[in-house]
């Protein structure tokens, strides 16, 4: 399915904005990855960008616990809205920003830029290979039937999400529960990824300006690396 017929076809439930009326999610298709980009360590461009990202961590940290920084504390009072314990199941931003301090992991070049962009913005980030989506993806709240694929002990397993969680799913299943906790295996950026969508979540105080701002920073790190890449975006949510 082309970018822009996909991203036209992706939609948030009216009961998610019913929760957090104040809800944008930012989607934003990149096409043309190449394996210098998507595999690796991605060499001093990336490296640069994970050192500047655990600086702002450390720099943060210093002055604001971290569950009072705005836009870590927006996203707590979102999970408990839809019964979640923020602290057992921590938002991806927090849990980025928690890990920074001490070094972020190192994946691979695309999933470590977008993990680093996620801290220096404080905007969390989902990443998803496109080749693996069936349909348009989904912001909605789960019956508790839905199926997501995820691993436990090394072994791959089906779970299902809580009845009135907010996940992301497409029309085979969940792609990630509780909103940005955890993304589930089918649809998992790869070294082979060629085509990725990113779903960047936003609560005030944070900005339809501070969304944009956040991707185009993964667009031109991206560039930096040598990617020859076209990308398609569209906002969902609040307007």
């Amino acid at each position: 399915m082309p970018a822009r017929e996909f991203l036209d076809a992706c939609s948030v439930d009216p009961a998610v904005l019913e929760l957090r009326p104040d809800y944008r999610g930012l989607l934003m298709v990149v096409d043309g990855l190449s394996p210098e980009v998507t595999a690796g360590d991605g060499g001093q461009a990336v490296e640069e960008l994970i050192t500047a990202a655990e600086k702002h961590a450390a720099e943060l940290l210093s002055q604001t616990p971290v569950d009072e920084l705005p836009h870590i504390a927006a996203w707590r009072a979102a999970y408990r809205a839809f019964g979640a314990k923020p602290q057992r199941t921590r938002n991806s931003l927090e849990a980025l920003t928690r890990r920074a301090e001490k070094g972020l992991p190192r994946v691979n070049a695309l999933t470590d830029v977008y993990n680093a962009i996620c801290v220096l913005h404080q905007i969390p980030f989902g990443g998803e290979d496109m080749e693996h989506y069936q349909g348009p993806a989904r912001l909605f709240r789960a019956s508790g039937t839905e199926s997501f694929d995820t691993a436990s002990g090394g072994e791959m397993v089906i779970e299902h999400p809580d009845e009135g969680e907010v996940a992301w799913g497409d029309d085979a299943g969940v792609t990630c529960r509780r909103w940005n906790w955890r993304q589930g295996r089918r649809t998992a950026l790869s070294d082979r990824t060629r085509s990725a969508l990113f779903i960047l979540d936003g609560l005030d105080p944070v900005s339809n300006d501070q969304l944009h701002a956040a991707a185009d920073a993964l667009v031109e790190a991206q560039t930096a690396l040598g990617a020859e890449v076209s990308t398609e975006r569209r906002l969902l949510g609040a307007s």
